[in-house]
């Protein structure tokens, strides 16, 4: 990307270097996803285009245009959530890493899109050594402050070899919903392969493409996530940069991931049966067809139109609604779907950084939660819907006086 440039249009794959391109979904201009706004009489924010095609070589699902990595990332809202399911998550991941790669007690863990380095705080707790790497230098700072050292910048081959003279080769380097951010992933790999020990293991964890498709989770699409990835396509990519897809894990967590984990092409690690399982699945699933990819346009499209008629009609019938939670994926269901103040009320959120704001393109403002104590709606729109079952079992005082939720994916309800 040219210094001046801050947003291009993507030309050739970033996995396979073709361009024999499927065009999937067009959203038109929107705003960037996590940039939450300080309150205003008016507002000037910059809309960029967001679209998602799909690779006929590779079968990647990529953004149609990549916007300066700078602009999204140095100074970042984003937190890692304080959620029983994440920890949980978190420790998982964890255990699995450990005990699969037998690593050693005092094993170097490098974690890029460290964030504020909870993940990497699971690590030291159980004797590893961590360092983090992440370009957002007011959460490095917060990540410094309580002890995971963390290097202020984007993950290269660079950074890898500085990282290796201080500390040594790393048994595990992890990138947890960061990949797919990331438009030069070659460079990821090249600094995996100059980091990792001989036994090493890169481990991956992104939003898997064909829970995304079967889903409609279309709120996952924002300027930040580059990539929509399957296995197969993930086997493509490590191919041609001199690593190999050993294991694959299928999560839950975030409507629907995988954590892959990556070794040397020539390193001790055996390819485990679930990765031909995966790839058998995807095939029989039509991710190669552009029909598949039709198919979900048309269910994004009845989402657009069905949700805001759903909100319309209750605001109608004198019904208050708030949006429950503020994550950058709510941004796009709201701009989509051409849903706003009209609609929404407030939007409650636990995260600081995002709270006294409003968010982008809507302008809904953001409270922290006991701002709904004293101005409850009738609905909360959930649109941090993949906390679902955590959100409503803790919001039993809600329910109890009659509030109700609407659930925005798969399709439209009221719970």
């Amino acid at each position: 990307m040219e210094k001046h440039e801050t947003v291009r249009q993507v030309v050739t794959c970033r996995v396979c270097e073709r361009d024999d391109w499927q065009d999937v979904v067009s959203f038109g201009p929107v705003p960037l996803a996590n940039q939450f706004l300080p309150q205003a009489d008016s507002y000037d924010e910059r809309f960029y285009p967001l679209g998602v095609r799909s690779c006929r070589s590779c079968r990647l699902m990529s953004l149609t245009h990549v916007v300066d990595p700078k602009i999204l990332f140095r100074d970042y809202l984003y937190v890692t959530p304080d959620s029983e399911m994440i920890t949980r998550h978190m420790r998982y991941v964890v255990d699995v890493c450990r005990e699969r790669f037998e690593m050693p007690h005092d094993g170097l863990v490098v974690e890029f899109g460290s964030n504020t380095g909870r993940q990497l705080m699971a690590f030291r707790d159980t004797g590893m050594r961590t360092v983090g790497v992440d370009p957002a230098r007011n959460l490095a700072a917060v990540a410094m402050a309580d002890g995971i050292e963390t290097v202020p910048e984007f993950f290269s081959a660079e950074a890898a070899a500085s990282i290796k003279a201080d500390h040594g080769p790393a048994r595990l380097v992890l990138g947890r919903h960061v990949f797919a951010h990331a438009d030069d992933i070659a460079e990821i790999a090249a600094g995996a392969r100059e980091l990792l020990s001989p036994q090493g293991v890169l481990a991956i964890e992104v939003p898997y493409a064909l829970d995304l498709l079967e889903k409609t989770s279309f709120d996952t699409i924002y300027h930040e996530h580059l990539s929509y990835l399957t296995v197969g396509t993930l086997v493509t990519f490590f191919e041609r940069h001199g690593l190999r897809v050993v294991d694959v894990e299928r999560l839950a967590v975030h409507g629907g991931s995988i954590l892959v984990f990556v070794g040397h092409a020539d390193g001790p690690w055996p390819v485990r049966p679930i990765v031909d399982e995966l790839l058998e699945t995807e095939q029989r699933a039509g991710m190669h067809l552009d029909a598949t990819y039709e198919g979900f346009a048309r269910n994004v499209a009845e989402i657009q139109a069905e949700l805001p008629a759903l909100l319309r009609g209750l605001v109608a019938q004198g019904k208050r609604i708030a949006g429950y939670g503020a994550p950058a994926k709510g941004n796009t269901i709201l701009n989509v779907c051409g849903i706003g103040l009209d609609e929404l009320e407030f939007c409650i959120d636990t995260t600081d950084l995002k709270q006294g704001k409003v968010l982008p393109g809507t302008h809904v403002p953001v409270h922290p939660p006991e701002y709904a104590k004293e101005h409850a709606p009738d609905f909360y729109l959930l649109l941090a819907w993949n906390y679902a079952e955590e959100i409503i079992g803790k919001e039993s005082a809600f329910r109890d006086a009659g509030g109700r939720f609407i659930l925005p994916i798969p399709e439209p309800v009221i719970l």
